[in-house]
């Protein structure tokens, strides 16, 4: 009984082809080195998997080391001894083209072949820079080796071949690593760069045919519209991400569009009632998602998440008391590690205290929040709200010490 052909199967599953791909690509080898259409079938595929046929024919043999850059006994084929001599594959060569074609027995092209391996090491620095844009370690820095990453990635495919399928994930992987960069961005208060950015993300995403890809670059885009203050620009984003197709299948990504859509419509005169009918809808969605793998980008959203957020529609509606009470329950289940959220989400507690009258617990939370962000993490965004909440200490007029105090602290970091 013929045994299965391991050593094919996990050539096609490192460089992520398919049975049917495959057979496609060999066929198109076969017209380049015959001028006719090959006739390779998933089924002749199969065959070769489950170790029925040995030994393919040259015509056959030949494109399939092309196309997965290896020779036949490392694909685990067995010649016949009559085909092993090295004449006999040149003299096909010859007939077949009128040409000599240069086949290394190693099958490896001038530029490479990209893999599962190649998506899997792109991956790893991508995942190690969003753990660094979490730990606060500069958004300029992390914006810079995004950039460069998403340039890697572009430069790999431009040189390389590669299945539909790895192709794919790589343009997938590009959007996402370049919506950090917009992200990084955003937290260093410049929106204008994380729409250039998003611009390119957007392509990318595209290519990639993904839509959880495509969710990733509105939800910026979503975050990019706000910080410009153009809100109904950010509502119309955060209804095509709650229609998209992912939001429609996985209720955490509809709860993640409802909810930017809650914060956008708190933000238009006379939306109220339908910022608080996102919010509940959001919340419903919120408690119907389950366990399951994600994109990582995605796992920031939360419980703890979902409360920062639900925070900002109540703040934008005047609910400060609401608004504090959110903040309080994100910054009791926010993960470590998270130093760069966690600071921000203190310095809009502090905000929160302030609008209500709590100034000397603000002026104590503030103080809090800013000893918590790591010195070079760049983020604005926290110290935009912390030059918030002095601004509403220094208009209460306020003398107690502790106000005081804080308001003259941080005149020198704000």
């Amino acid at each position: 009984m013929p045994e299965d052909n391991e050593k094919l199967a996990d050539r096609m599953e490192q460089l992520g082809i398919g049975q049917a791909e495959l057979a496609r690509q060999v066929n198109a080898e076969i017209e380049l080195l015959t001028g006719k259409l090959g006739r390779v079938t998933d089924a002749d595929v199969r065959r070769w998997l489950r170790g029925k046929t040995k030994w393919p024919q040259d015509r056959i043999r030949l494109p399939l080391e092309r196309v997965l850059t290896a020779s036949s006994e490392d694909l685990g084929f067995v010649p016949r001894k009559k085909e092993a001599d090295p004449v006999h594959r040149r003299t096909f060569l010859h007939a077949a083209s009128g040409s000599a074609i240069a086949l290394g027995t190693s099958g490896i092209s001038d530029h490479g072949r990209l893999g599962i391996s190649d998506v899997r090491r792109f991956h790893q620095d991508y995942v190690a820079n969003l753990r660094a844009d979490e730990a606060g370690r500069g958004s300029k820095r992390v914006e810079n080796l995004a950039v460069e990453l998403a340039s890697r990635i572009e430069s790999a495919l431009a040189v390389s071949t590669a299945s539909t399928r790895v192709r794919n994930m790589l343009h997938r992987l590009a959007a996402e690593v370049i919506s950090s960069a917009a992200f990084a961005s955003l937290d260093a208060s410049a929106p204008q760069r994380a729409r250039v950015h998003l611009d390119r993300a957007l392509t990318f995403a595209g290519l990639s045919r993904d839509s959880e890809a495509m969710f990733h670059v509105w939800n910026h885009m979503f975050l990019t519209s706000s910080m410009r203050e153009n809100h109904p620009e950010a509502v119309a984003g955060a209804e095509v991400m709650k229609r998209s197709s992912v939001a429609r299948r996985d209720p955490l990504y509809a709860s993640l569009g409802h909810v930017r859509n809650a914060n956008g419509l708190a933000r238009l005169p006379a939306r109220r009632s339908d910022a608080l009918r996102a919010l509940n809808d959001a919340e419903r969605a919120f408690a119907r998602a389950t366990e399951q793998q994600r994109p990582e980008w995605v796992s920031f959203y939360d419980s703890s998440e979902f409360d920062a957020l639900s925070s900002f529609m109540w703040t934008a509606l005047g609910d400060h008391g609401r608004a504090e009470y959110c903040l309080h329950r994100t910054l009791a289940s926010l993960p470590d590690g998270m130093a760069r959220n966690r600071a921000l989400y203190t310095a809009h507690l502090a905000l929160a205290q302030a609008r209500q009258g709590e100034l000397e617990l603000a002026s104590a939370t503030g103080r809090k929040a800013y000893v918590m962000l790591p010195s070079a993490s760049g983020s604005r965004r926290t110290t935009n709200t912390l030059a918030a909440t002095r601004n509403v200490l220094v208009a209460s007029g306020s003398k107690a010490p502790e106000v005081a105090e804080w308001v003259e602290e941080s005149a020198q970091w704000i």
